[in-house]
């Protein structure tokens, strides 16, 4: 694709990612086919190719409105297009920078830009966040069932493990997971100590950084991520292996710190660092399963797993959680379009309630439809909008081999 980048735009760090990018695409429409607003909607621009060509033109000078705006808002940056580009297009990084270069020339209506404040003044104070997750279990008979739903009760969380061993790594210190379900952590504390290691839970940042990312507050995420590196460098230096995620969503970001920071000449090399020692938890137990796998009670039932596309697109990790659910001895159901997504997508389900309900709806036909006792994924946003849609239980798979060690 030819580019002629505007004045404004070309000559800056970001001007030159996307101009590269643009330049990368074919505009052949396979990303279209696979893109689930593409599929709910059916117009071009609510495609990756359609909102490629609109992030083309206001990059070359076209004055963007707040329809242009609307279609990039839309986009739930699953990333399924570029699983299926074959061309390479980084079509993340390019809506990332399309939006916050409309943003800064269209702006928010005032009720626009105080809902996304509160998200992540909310979402991003974990006393406040809390709190206010306590008041709603113990009201919860008493809300309505819309409401009702989206609030579960608290499950177990069990003991953490204080056995030393000589083997560490380091767990994020998340935003809403702590809240909304502490038994992920415990559960990966628990697995990790039967395989030797100890996992270390490090106060720092308290969320990865792609929240307020994926808002356009690029300095709160900045502050995050510097925030996350001081806390755990010194663990780092004393021999840590790797910087642990447990919600996907959290993983991919720690992946790609080296390229978030590789404008911050005090933080990049740090940066490169932790982003080469983060690890999703899928990819740890896939290293220690051979330590792991007499020590977990096969498993009978036929479970639904959902892989969340931060997993099987941000950073290409397909099948591997499968495959440890079939060698503990799950069955695992057939889930038709199971590279689609759950509509969850950070704070999308509650910007975009209309499109991600109903593909949380089309995600929980394909899941249940040959009758699973549970349903199983690896992220808590995933995890906590399927559960409102469905009766039958949704668990972190991790919660799954912990129950099964012996």
């Amino acid at each position: 694709m030819q580019t002629n980048l505007a004045d404004f735009i070309k000559d800056t760090p970001e001007g030159i990612e996307a101009d590269a990018i643009l330049r990368s695409c074919v505009h052949c429409g396979f990303c279209t086919a696979t893109c689930p607003t593409y599929q709910v909607l059916g117009d071009e621009l609510d495609g990756p190719r359609g909102r490629i060509y609109l992030i083309k033109q206001v990059l070359e000078g076209v004055e963007p409105t707040i329809k242009t705006q609307q279609h990039l808002d839309r986009c739930l940056t699953c990333r399924n297009c570029e699983s299926t580009c074959p061309s390479g297009v980084e079509y993340g990084r390019l809506v990332d920078i399309g939006r916050a270069v409309v943003e800064k020339k269209v702006g928010r209506t005032f009720g626009q830009a105080l809902q996304r404040r509160v998200l992540r003044k909310g979402l991003l104070s974990k006393k406040s966040f809390a709190a206010a997750i306590a008041l709603g279990r113990a009201v919860r008979p008493l809300l309505p069932a819309a409401l009702k739903t989206k609030i579960q009760p608290r499950r177990s969380t069990g003991a953490w493990p204080t056995t030393q061993h000589a083997r560490s790594m380091l767990l994020l210190d998340n935003c809403v997971q702590d809240a909304l379900a502490p038994s992920i952590d415990s559960a990966t504390a628990r697995v990790l100590d039967a395989a030797g290691i100890m996992l270390k839970r490090v106060s720092a940042g308290g969320c990865c950084g792609a929240l307020s990312h994926h808002l356009n507050a690029h300095d709160e995420a900045v502050t995050k991520v510097r925030a996350n590196i001081d806390a755990w460098w010194p663990f780092i230096e004393a021999g840590a292996e790797a910087v642990v995620g447990t919600a996907s969503g959290c993983s991919v970001m720690l992946k790609d710190y080296g390229h978030f920071m590789k404008h911050d000449a005090a933080y990049v090399t740090k940066a490169e660092r932790v982003a080469s020692l983060s690890k999703d938890i899928s990819e740890v137990i896939a290293a220690e399963w051979p330590k792991l796998q007499s020590k977990v009670k096969p498993a009978t039932e036929k479970i639904a797993y959902h892989p969340p596309c931060t997993l099987q697109h941000g950073m290409k990790l397909k099948g591997g959680v499968e495959g440890l659910l079939k060698d503990m001895g799950f069955a695992l159901a057939p889930v038709a379009d199971s590279h689609l997504c759950c509509g969850s997508a950070g704070t999308y389900s509650v910007l975009q309630p209309t499109i991600s309900n109903e593909l949380k709806s089309r995600k929980l036909r394909s899941l249940i439809a040959d009758a699973p006792t549970q349903i199983a994924t690896a992220n808590i946003g995933c995890m906590t909008h399927l559960q409102s849609g469905t009766e039958l239980v949704v668990k972190h798979w991790i919660e799954l081999v912990d129950e099964r060690l012996a």
